[in-house]
């Protein structure tokens, strides 16, 4: 670790609206070019679930889905659109809670998460809802290789979206893609000041990053990526999918 702890987290501003085929890696690049910086290596960039969506395409006009009847029945008791609500289901592999106009889901990727990630917040078009990526390490990892030939940086990437979280009021920002670090820090079986040994801290560092990118991003500062320096991380080849806790681990299932 550092031995004056100092890391910098910089939100990278300019970008277009980004849309489908568009070019992120080139849009991400330039936009840290205009802010006078210079990828590093050991740089980390954390970029925006809706960007890396967008650029992919995992975009849903309403106007060509066919509510079920189970969304239809879910939208009138929560006063939704059961076409969107349709939507949420396509992309659930299991419900867990259906509530007070709030669909909590096992999304298809593995994560726990309100309505599948599905999210009409910042779609131009009002027709559309946008997806989660529908398999967000790999995306990290397509823009974390495209950034190393690109910018000649060996950087991390980490793809963050909003989650809420159960017993405690607000939202955060969570990684759901990474590539380059790992995104678990484990200090079992080492010792702390006192010499106790540590038997089941495991930090989400990858989460903790994701969450420190939120505060130079903001919900409507159109700032879709952060670039973090200083952060003395492991390089590693863990994934997103790591910090899903498995069902046999999972206490409240």
């Amino acid at each position: 670790m550092n031995a004056f702890p100092n890391i910098r987290v910089v939100g990278i501003t300019g970008l277009p609206e980004v849309t489908p085929g568009s070019d992120l890696v080139g849009l991400l690049l330039e936009g840290v070019r205009r802010q006078d910086l210079q990828l590093r290596d050991r740089d980390i960039l954390v970029i925006t679930q809706k960007v890396v969506s967008k650029s992919e395409g995992r975009l849903v006009r309403l106007s060509e889905v066919k509510p079920s009847s189970l969304a239809e029945s879910f939208a009138q008791d929560g006063n939704r659109d059961p076409r969107s609500v349709e939507v949420v289901l396509s992309e659930a592999r299991r419900i867990v809670k259906m509530d007070r106009g709030i669909l909590i889901t096992e999304t298809n990727q593995g994560m726990v998460c309100a309505h599948a990630g599905v999210d009409a917040s910042n779609v131009p078009d009002p027709d559309s809802v946008a997806l989660l990526p529908a398999d967000p390490d790999r995306s990290a990892a397509t823009l974390r290789s495209r950034i190393r030939e690109r910018a000649g940086a060996d950087v991390a990437v980490i793809i963050s979206d909003t989650f809420g979280r159960p017993w405690r009021e607000g939202l955060v920002n969570v990684a759901i893609g990474v590539d380059g670090l790992s995104p678990l820090l484990d200090y079992r079986g080492q010792t702390d000041p006192q010499g106790r040994p540590l038997l089941a801290t495991v930090i989400a560092v990858a989460d903790e990053l994701a969450s420190a990118a939120e505060l130079v991003m903001g919900k409507l500062d159109r700032v879709p990526a952060a670039l973090i320096r200083g952060y003395a991380f492991e390089p590693g080849t863990g994934k997103a999918v790591d910090l899903v806790r498995p069902a046999e681990r999972d206490l409240f299932r």
